[in-house]
């Protein structure tokens, strides 16, 4: 026993990296985080050029945000459980591999049907990419550490998911280079990555004899696939209360409570169910979903908006979404250097979602007619409360549980953020769609087929092609929906401060996710050992 001991101990020591070499692990990952994040936002202000050029629907516009988004929470579990069981630093190369290949799809995309399948294959990449991400980092970095480095990883979080609507409205404006772009512009990008990775990474590698649950991965997927597929189509391809929602529903709640019983009996389970008893977890995870559904669900409409709504052009749509980026990007940054000085983050996570909550409700209040100004300043109220709250709730979660669940608890909030989002943007754009219908209906009468593109919503209106009576009512209709989404979403965060509110504060460790592990493992190879 006592030859172990010292073969254990090392690790605890070695397992610490320098700021340098931190700072260098963490150039790939950053570029490789920001590409990931900016495949679901880069199309934002393009699409509305790429639904024209392809001849698709209102419906298809929120199909390729939700089939993106769809493909990434659903293969998160598994991101994290491999995490735990393989080389992390492998994972994430095959993860970024992925987004190059659906990348490409997608910027050589012929029609729609491709360029769904593309925005798949992006998802699962993409979907590593998070969820490895942020294991890496705890991995690396001890908790009382990571809001130095959670503050950067924050702000890449932020410009990644604002900014890429501004780069897709450049690249869609600018003649000689189109809307494909939006695709192709990451690859060079994703491969530096790659290269960064391969030089400055170095973590140990866990091998030990692992049996994946593939039953228990597939109904998983299948059942909240089925659910998201239900909350996008319901209300515009069929009646909420119907047939079809209770045969999608029933069927998607099915699956997931098969999930749950072969997850409760699996050896290696993809989310470990024991991970709730952590109450932290638990309330963490809760507060992800709803932090999805209002932040994701509210804000991939808003480049829509800003075009259809106030007529701007791609470009300028993106640079309004700066006000968004500057919020996330100082408030993310300056809790993350606060929680490191003083080592307390409940206070920023009470704070990020109270503020949300404010961002949302003055975003609620948003039409056709709001000025440029009020508009910034209340996106850049939304941006600081998401900032404070995004990251740190999975700062919290990494924080309470044991090291060998590093993985499992970071994709586990991870995935159900990433659901929340997704059932945000399918279920809110059917409410938008519904909601312009109605109101293009009220307002233009037999107008509306022409308008609209038939039965009231189906297709995106070409601004250009409407006489000018008819252009007003288009734009105050999606300005007044608009303004209702957020409406509907703020109830979301609301819940989410209330839940925030009852997660126990606890200090931080001071030791790494590889330092604890070697400790726990040396605690249970002598027991009593510290």
């Amino acid at each position: 026993m006592t030859a172990t001991v010292p073969a254990k101990t090392p690790e605890v020591g070695a397992g610490r990296m320098s700021r340098r070499e931190v700072l260098q692990a963490l150039s790939g990952l950053m570029v490789g985080m920001f590409v990931s994040i900016l495949a679901s936002t880069v199309v934002a202000n393009a699409l509305p050029r790429i639904i024209a050029d392809l001849d698709g629907t209102q419906t298809v516009y929120t199909w390729i945000v939700t089939t993106e988004l769809l493909a990434m929470t659903a293969t998160v579990p598994l991101w994290g459980k491999m995490a735990d069981l393989y080389s992390k630093k492998l994972l994430i190369q095959l993860s970024l591999g992925l987004f190059v290949i659906g990348s490409l799809i997608a910027g050589l995309t012929p029609n729609v049907e491709v360029l769904l399948v593309s925005r798949v294959v992006q998802g699962i990449g993409a979907g590593g990419m998070t969820a490895l991400a942020t294991i890496v980092m705890a991995a690396m970095i001890p908790p009382r550490e990571l809001g130095r480095y959670a503050g950067i990883f924050g702000a890449v979080f932020g410009v990644g998911t604002i900014a890429g609507p501004l780069i897709g409205g450049v690249l869609v404006d600018t003649s000689w280079l189109g809307w494909r772009w939006c695709f192709l512009i990451g690859v060079p990008f994703t491969l530096l990555s790659i290269v960064l990775l391969q030089r400055t990474l170095h973590l140990p590698v866990t091998r030990r004899k692992v049996k994946i649950d593939w039953l228990g991965a597939l109904l998983i997927t299948s059942g909240v696939s089925t659910v998201l597929v239900w909350s996008s189509l319901a209300g515009n391809k069929f009646a909420w209360a119907s047939g079809w929602t209770a045969l999608m529903v029933g069927g998607g709640l099915v699956l997931l409570a098969l999930a749950v019983w072969v997850e409760s009996r699996a050896a290696e389970p993809i989310v470990p169910l024991d991970i709730f008893r952590n109450r932290t977890v638990s309330l963490t995870t809760v507060a992800s979903i709803l932090v999805g559904v209002a932040m994701f669900g509210g804000t991939v409409f808003l480049s829509q908006y800003f075009q259809l709504s106030l007529g701007k052009s791609p470009t300028v749509a993106g640079l309004m979404s700066l006000p968004m980026i500057l919020g996330l990007l100082v408030s993310s940054t300056v809790a993350g250097q606060l929680i490191t000085k003083y080592g307390r983050w409940k206070r920023y996570l009470v704070a990020g979602a109270a503020v949300m909550v404010a961002g949302m409700l003055l975003l609620a209040t948003i039409d056709a007619q709001t000025s440029i100004v009020l508009l910034s300043v209340y996106m850049a109220v939304l941006g600081v409360g998401v900032g404070m709250l995004m990251q740190n709730l999975v700062l919290a979660a990494q924080n309470d549980v044991p090291a060998h669940e590093l993985g499992a608890a970071t994709s586990v909030l991870t995935f159900f953020r990433s659901m929340g989002g997704t059932i945000g943007v399918s279920a809110l754009g059917a409410v938008l769609a519904n909601r312009v219908a109605t109101l293009s209906a009220e307002k233009l009468g037999p107008l509306t087929g022409g308008a609209t593109g038939g039965e009231g919503s189906t297709e995106v209106p070409d601004l250009s092609a409407l006489p000018e009576p008819v252009l007003k009512i288009i734009q105050d209709v999606y300005g007044t929906a608009t303004g209702e989404l957020f409406l509907v979403a703020t109830p979301f965060a609301v819940l989410a401060l209330v839940v925030v509110l009852f997660i126990r504060e606890k200090p931080l460790h001071t030791l790494s996710g590889d330092e604890r592990r070697a400790r726990e493992e040396a605690a249970a190879v002598v027991p009593g050992a510290h």
